[in-house]
């Protein structure tokens, strides 16, 4: 005989299957994992939360709450730049930035700026560079940028820092300029500077020892009257040199007339 399963447990049992079933993506869906170097940004229907989610397992509402993810390490790009200077000359250099996206501004960025890390660079690093890059160059001529580049690169630095802090969302960790490209008569024209300014620097320095060897000697000249030339010659005298002595009182200096 054929046996028939009860309609209404065939329906008990199909809905406790899809219910574990469902019960189960449900779970899997509330799980959701932050690789190191990263930081979550979660939305709920399109409202972003403000506390970012930390590396390792976070939790999230199932079909209601998305989860989007920015890298908070290091970030390493080179910039080629081109601009002018005070005196109006052409230089070109290349800007290599590192910065980092602060943890803490993840969500702000994802509202107002950009939903994947690929266009941070390009909507608030770069813009931010190039006009620091403008603006510092600008101030100062072709020769000085040539020969004082560190501390102009560091002024460069303090202002693309200072820059990018109006708005406080990512940190810049460096910034190495390179690679100085200028004219190439106008190169010739900073070195020739250079060696005048040297030449000058040396002739000054020897003027002042000249100075100084002059103003020594005149000072000696003015100390030697006889009777200290007189004491000089007696620390000196060997004894068996002649001498016919001044008169007492007299400004005849002792003369040396042999030996005995």
């Amino acid at each position: 005989m054929r046996s028939y399963q009860n309609p209404e447990q065939v329906w008990k049992t199909v809905v406790v299957v899809s219910s574990i079933f469902v019960g189960g993506i449900a779970v899997l869906s509330s799980l959701f994992v932050v690789p190191a170097g990263e930081v979550g940004v979660v939305t709920t229907l399109g409202k972003v939360s403000e506390q970012p989610r930390q590396p390792g397992l976070n939790f999230k509402i199932p079909f209601i709450q998305s989860t989007h993810s920015f890298s908070v390490r290091t970030q390493v790009v080179p910039e080629k730049f081109s601009t002018l200077t005070k005196d109006l000359q052409v230089i070109e250099a290349t800007a290599t930035v590192k910065y980092a996206v602060k943890q803490s501004e993840a969500p702000r960025i994802y509202s107002t700026i950009a939903t994947d890390d690929s266009a941070i660079y390009a909507r608030v690093i770069q813009p931010s560079l190039l006009k620091s890059l403008k603006s510092v160059f600008s101030k100062y001529e072709l020769d000085t940028i040539a020969t004082d580049w560190n501390s102009i690169s560091s002024l460069v630095q303090d202002s693309v820092s200072q820059e990018l802090s109006k708005f406080d969302y990512v940190a810049v960790r460096g910034l190495d300029i390179t690679g100085l490209q200028i004219a190439e008569e106008y190169r010739a024209a900073i070195e020739q500077k250079q060696i005048a300014q040297q030449q000058l620097l040396r002739a000054k320095t020897e003027v002042q020892i000249a100075e100084q060897e002059a103003i020594k000697f005149e000072t000696l000249n003015r100390s030697l009257n006889d009777s200290v030339l007189y004491k000089l010659f007696l620390d000196k005298w060997d004894g068996k040199t002649q001498v016919v002595p001044s008169f007492s009182g007299g400004t005849t200096p002792p003369v040396i007339v042999g030996r005995n």
